[in-house]
């Protein structure tokens, strides 16, 4: 009887650390303050980025969203066909995505999205796949 409880046990650990791997948080922290993004998954700091936001007359949205879809190679129809790789839409057009103007990383320059250095882009956007759309979570604070 003590064999088959411990066996018992033992397939209930695996089956909680298994459904724990799929269920990964990962959640994108935006200071509009400060133009950082910090990246956590399942509760632990991994990333913490310089980005821009909106420039003076555009807005980025404060919130919190989950991921909606992802584009790796997205051009904006609203401004002229501008890149946008690596993008994870969170909010209708908004998302968080590359950006090749490095020059103005940590200070305010989008029409509102979250620009990236496109190697962190690239790890945000693998890391939302791995996770899942509705495990990642994009939480914008001024």
């Amino acid at each position: 009887m003590k064999t088959i409880l411990v066996g018992a046990a033992a397939i209930l650990l695996l089956q909680l650390s298994a459904a724990g791997a799929s269920a990964a948080t990962l959640v994108a922290k935006i200071s509009i303050g400060d133009q950082t993004m910090t990246v956590s998954e399942n509760g632990f700091v991994k990333y913490h980025w310089k980005v821009s936001t909106a420039r003076r007359g555009y807005v980025t949205p404060v919130g919190s969203w989950s991921a909606k879809w992802l584009s790796r190679d997205h051009r904006s129809k609203k401004y002229d066909d501008a890149p946008m790789p690596y993008a994870v839409f969170f909010n209708g057009g908004y998302a968080v995505h590359a950006t090749y103007d490095l020059k103005r990383l940590g200070r305010p320059a989008s029409h509102g999205c979250v620009r990236l250095h496109p190697e962190n882009a690239a790890q945000f956007f693998t890391m939302t796949r791995q996770a899942g759309l509705a495990n990642t979570r994009v939480v914008i604070a001024n």
